[in-house]
């Protein structure tokens, strides 16, 4: 729900007419391991780019127990920082919806 009504519409925006630059494309989740993220994939339209498109996972929810989780971010520097630790479910789509570091 948090990805339809919020992150999209906020995020993913149609391609420029000339787009020269990497854009979203896509937001989306998928669990791998004990991990939940929250990843976006980017469109690379540019004459030199590697491959036309790639993802990025932008935000980590660590299952703990009950109904707690961990919540990080990724760093610039390919490392997760863990900013929530022991919240709820609720309180981790609330950061993630409202805080700039968890924003793709």
């Amino acid at each position: 729900q948090l990805i339809e009504t919020v992150l999209k519409p906020n995020h993913v925006k149609p391609p420029p007419p000339d787009a020269e630059f990497n854009y979203i494309a896509d937001i989306y989740s998928k669990w791998y391991r004990h991990y939940f993220y929250f990843c976006a994939k980017y469109n690379c339209p540019g004459p030199n780019a590697l491959a036309p498109s790639f993802e990025t996972k932008f935000a980590r929810l660590e299952y703990l127990v009950g109904d707690r989780f961990q919540l990080a971010f990724m760093r610039y520097t390919g490392e997760w920082v863990t900013l929530h630790t022991n919240i709820t479910l609720d309180e981790c789509l609330t950061a993630i919806q409202e805080d700039a570091w968890f924003h793709p």
